[in-house]
């Protein structure tokens, strides 16, 4: 026989015996059966649906960053959005102070125009360190917005004619 023709018929020799070797008198090992366990129906009332996990809250992280109570302080102003002073700064002001929030190191803009007219939005904000949370809303915003921003060098927050708030 000549190399040239030994070789493939070497190669084909080996893929018929590994095709082979798989091929025994034994019955294969039958499967391990699995049982299904029956889903609960809705109208069976002694069987409890399981709970999906659910993410946690958001909750104000004292000492922490703004970056890192964006979430806490986005819960809360949609709080106040949700319920019927959308577009009072004391309502923000007040449920921030209650969450938590240093209400000293807070600013807010007027609820009215200078000729009485309510806002067509208000800014809110809290310095936390050099950075702020900042909120607003509003007829002419839509949902209420909330971001980080940098603190201003004056110490506060928001550029502009702000209340005092002394209540």
């Amino acid at each position: 026989m000549t190399r040239a023709f030994g070789r493939p018929l070497a190669a084909l020799a080996l893929v018929a015996a590994l095709g082979l070797a798989g091929c025994t008198g034994e019955a294969p090992e039958p499967a391990p059966a699995t049982t299904e366990q029956p889903s609960a129906s809705v109208a069976d009332p002694s069987v409890a649906p399981s709970a999906a996990p659910t993410a946690a809250a958001p909750v104000l992280v004292p000492g922490g960053s703004a970056q890192q109570n964006l979430p806490f302080f986005t819960q809360v102003v949609s709080g106040v959005w949700s319920g019927p002073d959308q577009v009072s700064g004391r309502a923000y002001v007040d449920a921030l102070t209650a969450a938590g929030f240093d209400k000293s190191a807070m600013q807010v803009t007027a609820d009215y125009s200078t000729i009485g007219n309510a806002a067509e939005s208000i800014e809110f904000a809290v310095r936390l360190g050099d950075q702020c949370l900042v909120g607003q809303v509003g007829p002419s915003i839509g949902d209420p917005v909330t971001t980080v921003l940098p603190g201003l060098s004056s110490g506060g927050c928001l550029i502009g004619q702000t209340r005092t708030i002394d209540w």
